[in-house]
């Protein structure tokens, strides 16, 4: 696969939740979805890229553990868009029952296995199921959820077992609304190498990602990925109006394809919303 195939096969999954999400707001903004929500516009382009590195370059079927926002993960990693849009309207033929809302989306399938309400123990929970299955897995966690005192626990285990397992820190700089610099005067990726893991903080763009591949899965390691989040913690207000944009950034770099690409699948997805809505 050449690198423009790749850039393209990274920027449809990215328009597929991009546009997901969209639809996902406006149905917050209209009440017709009344659970909470947590939206990861601005945050695509890790999983997409991930997703399309792990997948379809290493050819690995890895276990996936997911944080709160995981919206993005699924629809990555090929979970079935219309299970989704039942789960948050909150139908019975929704990828997880109806039953686990935005936040803890589970599909064997996919090898996908979401948040269980507590900050951060999909790390710990995550390790135990490698370590038993032996099986490549990645670990999906926010930098908030780094500063839980289990989470560094785990962390150290998973070194001193040498296992298997991407460690991916979805770094938007916020914890609801506290920042880092309130939190904290240490860094992921450098407590990460004190524990002997890989580990590195770069940002969320595609060739970030993906200068890293060769590791994945070799030992453990740790991407500290800084991102931006659009909107609210949870809901559909916004932090600001001047929060960088990579989906839009990377749509702009790719010109005419780019902008081919993010009508496409707009249309495809606002569609699949559409007969959903009038189903229900």
């Amino acid at each position: 696969m050449n690198n423009l195939n790749l850039k393209k096969n990274i920027l449809k999954k990215a328009a597929l939740c991009r546009h997901f999400e969209q639809n996902v707001y406006e149905c917050i903004e209209k009440k017709i979805i009344k659970l909470p929500v947590y939206l990861s516009s601005g945050q695509e382009f890790i999983p997409s890229t991930l997703s399309e590195i792990i997948l379809n370059k290493l050819k690995v079927k890895p276990l996936i553990f997911a944080q709160h926002r995981c919206h993005s993960t699924y629809l990555s990693f090929g979970g079935n868009i219309t299970a989704l849009i039942r789960e948050l309207l909150g139908k019975k033929d929704g990828c997880t029952y109806g039953m686990g809302g935005s936040a803890s989306i589970h599909s064997p399938k996919i090898n996908m296995y979401g948040h269980d309400g507590h900050m951060g123990t999909q790390v710990a929970i995550g390790i135990g199921a490698c370590f038993s299955s032996k099986k490549p897995t990645i670990i999906f966690l926010g930098d908030a959820a780094a500063e839980e005192d289990y989470v560094v626990g785990a962390l150290g285990w998973a070194s001193t077992k040498n296992l298997p397992i991407l460690f991916i820190v979805e770094d938007n700089n916020l914890s609801i609304l506290t920042k880092k610099k309130v939190r904290r005067n240490w860094d992921m990726h450098k407590l990460a190498k004190s524990l002997n893991l890989n580990g590195f903080n770069i940002t969320d763009s595609s060739d970030d990602i993906i200068k890293y591949k060769s590791l994945f899965f070799k030992k453990p390691t740790l991407l500290n990925i800084n991102t931006n989040r659009l909107f609210w913690h949870s809901g559909a207000g916004k932090d600001s109006d001047k929060t960088f944009d990579r989906y839009k950034s990377e749509i702009k770099k790719m010109g005419n394809i780019g902008k081919q690409i993010d009508l496409k699948i707009k249309k495809k997805i606002d569609n699949l919303w559409k007969k959903q809505l009038e189903k229900k």
